[in-house]
């Protein structure tokens, strides 16, 4: 078995492959306190709860963007699997040459997605991830990796904005019946839904204009599908692109 690891400032996401492909996913919280001891526990009920095994799994791959989190992941790969885990930065032969001032600042999880959203849909291509920050990745018809653009996450807004007043209530993540709001937490949410949709189509419309031909979007993260509903640009949701990458590229390297 196989484990794929994206590793994000919120939340952890974990894909289970075999050798017919893709089992199954969690999500838990990305606790930097957390030992390997603990994650191990974790991920023996996990495995357990679709009738597998911890001592099944016999390979790791890892992209991360919390440096800490990964080096208990590395361990924990080393103690309890018996393997070095497979990392992927902006070191890796990915085969997408990364076209950036400084490539070593460019997120794991945005080559995984990068590369495996060419392989997987061709180029131009622009994959919108909608994690703690909203990233948008720009990949030439060449699988060349052009840049990208970084916009603070949705869950961030929101926090931020239940900080900052002292009359608005914390709301919960969920579409609004209307976009004219009757009520104060209606209105919130119908300005959470419908001004991302909106930035998000504003941001790819200038994206477009600057690629000069017509790239696929694609989006993927834990929002994705939520959010994807509002926005005319969005072609595709792949909820499973960074896991399925990281099992294209390790697969690449060693086989399965």
């Amino acid at each position: 078995m196989f484990l794929a690891v994206d590793i994000g400032n919120t939340h952890i996401v974990l894909g289970l492959y075999s050798d017919d492909g893709f089992e199954e996913s969690w999500r838990i919280a990305s606790n930097r306190k957390s030992t390997e001891d603990e994650i191990f526990v974790i991920l023996t009920n996990l495995l357990g709860s679709v009738g597998y095994g911890i001592n099944e799994i016999k390979h790791v791959a890892i992209a991360s963007v919390v440096p800490p989190i990964c080096e208990v992941w590395q361990i924990l790969a080393r103690k309890y699997f018996r393997t070095e885990a497979f990392l992927v930065d902006a070191l890796t032969d990915t085969g997408m040459p990364i076209l950036l001032d400084s490539p070593a600042e460019l997120g794991s999880d945005r080559i995984v997605n990068g590369v495996y959203g060419f392989y997987k849909y061709g180029g131009p291509l622009i994959v919108v991830d909608l994690g703690t920050a909203t990233t948008f990745d720009c990949i030439s018809e060449n699988c060349e990796y052009m840049g990208g653009v970084i916009a603070p996450g949705i869950g961030i807004c929101i926090e931020a904005l239940f900080n900052s007043t002292a009359k608005l209530p914390r709301v919960d993540f969920v579409a609004p019946p209307t976009v004219i709001a009757k009520n104060t937490v209606n209105a919130l949410q119908s300005g959470v839904f419908y001004g991302f949709a909106g930035q998000i189509d504003g941001i790819v419309n200038s994206l477009q204009k600057e690629i000069g031909s017509k790239a696929k979007v694609v989006a993927t993260g834990g929002l994705a599908a939520m959010i994807g509903k509002y926005c005319t640009s969005i072609e595709e949701v792949d909820k499973l692109l960074t896991l399925d990458g990281l099992f294209h590229l390790w697969s690449l390297k060693y086989g399965f």
